[in-house]
This record gives structure tokens, C-alpha cells and sequence, in this order.
């Protein structure tokens, strides 16, 4: 009895580190657009973003060395192909994360974090083609809905469309974060997830800094105690927050639970688009949402019905 009330308490606990984790992650909108009203441009937004949690990682990694004893203590050491690793996870989070946020210059965001939500289904594909997992008619039956839900996003009430630009934007972000999923479970990086985003996000920052350099734009301080705050927001809220979350979410009620919970993202992005900034809100725009987050559910609950298999023995 104590054993299954323990077990129903841990559900509910990993369900609120779920839904909190990805409503977490779906206020990115709310502290880029508000920074940008503020006057700051993309490379400080992200800057600021990525530099502050990589302060907060690191004081987190510094706790644990102090309160984990000698041999079992985590340094900061890498081997020549763990370094390889972690450069091209640093590279691809920098692409996702600047394409995303350029897109919110051009498009509303709501709409954006939507079509980005399309990266589990773009993992699957690349799986598929490159890494010999077997098509099904699940991957097929998800590759077609997100088309179609991405293709009614883009035509919108049929009187206008989204800029081509900024769809692109987002799909160049979402196919890189799916390359960022693949690299991380390929590479098989024995080390906490704190070490890895602790260099993913010193280069992030790094690559913020290259970025205003080759684009010459500055970066500025922001300019306001409400600037300040919604800096420290990025960083805090849909960055080291999230990150926490979602691993007690995965850890107490799985990775497709979690992930079926991450619908709550787009659709936390698409309400403060309309609440808060005034996006508009079709009922094509509805139902492109519905696709897209179908298409990742049958991907995700397929998935997990596969690794459940029992594996079976092949004749010789």
C-alpha cells in the first residue's frame, strides 16, 4: 500500500515537473520580445541569456564538487573526443537558438514556437534515413501531419502568408536542435548534464560574441531594471529551470510522458503571443497546432511502444 502510494505520489510529482517544465521553456517569447521592446538586439539578448546561466551552472557545478567526496567529484576534464562532442553541441544550440530568436523579429512567435515544435519529427526522419531505424507508417503518418500543419501555418486565413524567411528561420532551428538530440544520445558523453551545458553554454556565449562581430552589432547592457529582470528571466526560467524539470519529469514519469507534456511549450508561446503581445488567433492557425502536435505524440507513443518490445530471437 505505501509502496503504490509512493509510486502515485512520484507520478503526480513527475506530471507538475512536466507540465511546469515545459511552460517553463515556452515563455521564451515573452523575455525576447519584451527585450527587444526594451531596444536591445538579438546577439546581447542571447548573450546576456546564455552568459548568466553559464554563471549559475557553474556555481551549481562548483556546490556539488564541494559536497560530493574525492574520487567520485566531477571535474571539468574532457577527452580529445568528449571536446569534439561538446564543440558540435555548442554549435548547434547556437544555430537553434539564433535562428529562433531572428525569427521573432519577422513572425509572431507563438506561431514560431509551433513550427519549431516539429524537431522531434524531423529526429525520427534523420534516424530513419541516415541511422537505418525502420519507417513505419507512424514516421510517415507524422512526417505528412507536421507538413500539413507547417504548411497551414504558413498560409494562414488564406489572405496572407507568413514570411518565407522567417518559417525557413525556425525550420533551420528546429532541424538543428534535432541534430543537437541526436549528437547528445550518439555520442554517449559520460558526464552529468550540468558539465555538458556548462561548455554548450560558454560557447553559446562565445558564439553570441562572434556573431555581433561579424554582423557588427553591439552588445549592449540592457538598458532598464525591467530589461535586467527579463534577462535574468531567459536564463533562470525557460533555460536552468526547465533543464531541472525535465529531468525529474523523465526520471518519474518517462520520456513519453514528458515529452507528450512538451505540447504545453507551443502552446504556452501561442497564448502569451495573444495575451500579452496581441498575436492573432485563426482557427486555421488551430488546427496547423493540432497536426503538429499530433504528429509528435504518434512519434513519441510509437516510440516508446518499441523500446517495450521484447527482443526476439532471430532463427538461425
Amino acid at each position: 500500500m505505501y509502496i503504490c502510494k509512493g509510486m502515485r505520489d512520484k507520478k503526480i510529482i513527475g506530471t507538475i515537473c512536466g507540465i511546469a517544465a515545459a511552460v517553463a521553456y515556452g515563455t521564451n517569447p515573452l523575455g525576447a520580445l519584451k527585450l527587444y521592446d526594451e531596444g536591445m538586439n538579438t546577439p546581447s539578448v542571447l548573450f546576456y541569456r546564455f552568459a548568466l546561466a553559464w554563471l549559475i551552472i557553474a556555481g551549481v557545478m562548483a556546490v556539488r564538487s564541494l559536497s560530493v567526496a574525492g574520487r567520485h567529484r566531477e571535474t571539468l576534464r574532457v577527452s580529445g573526443k568528449e571536446f569534439l562532442a561538446l564543440t558540435g553541441l555548442g554549435l548547434l544550440f547556437i544555430a537553434s537558438s539564433l535562428t529562433l530568436y531572428l525569427s521573432f523579429h519577422v513572425m509572431d512567435a507563438g506561431v514560431a514556437s509551433t513550427i519549431l515544435f516539429t524537431y522531434p519529427v524531423m529526429t525520427a526522419t534523420i534516424m530513419a534515413l541516415f541511422f537505418h531505424e525502420r519507417v513505419n507508417w507512424v514516421t510517415v503518418s507524422s512526417i505528412l501531419l507536421s507538413f500539413i500543419g507547417v504548411a497551414l501555418l504558413y498560409w494562414g486565413d488564406g489572405t496572407t502568408t507568413l514570411p518565407l524567411g522567417g518559417v525557413v528561420l525556425v525550420l533551420v532551428s528546429a532541424l538543428t536542435y534535432a541534430l543537437y538530440i541526436i549528437v547528445v544520445n550518439r555520442s554517449e558523453l559520460r558526464m552529468s548534464s550540468f558539465k555538458i551545458n556548462f561548455f554548450v553554454l560558454f560557447y553559446c556565449a562565445l558564439g553570441m560574441l562572434c556573431y555581433a562581430l561579424l554582423s557588427r552589432q553591439e552588445i549592449t547592457l540592457p538598458p532598464t531594471p525591467t530589461a535586467w529582470f527579463y534577462v535574468g528571466w531567459l536564463a533562470l526560467v525557460p533555460a536552468i529551470m526547465a533543464l531541472v524539470l525535465m529531468v525529474y519529469a523523465a526520471k518519474y514519469v518517462g520520456s513519453t510522458a514528458t515529452a507528450i507534456l512538451g505540447a504545453l511549450e507551443p502552446l504556452t508561446a501561442v497564448l502569451i503571443g495573444i495575451f500579452v503581445f496581441g498575436e492573432r488567433f485563426t482557427a486555421t492557425l488551430a488546427v496547423g497546432i493540432v497536426l503538429i502536435l499530433g504528429a509528435v505524440v504518434l512519434i513519441v507513443t510509437k516510440k516508446e511502444e518499441k523500446a517495450k518490445e521484447p527482443h526476439r530471437v532471430k532463427d538461425k
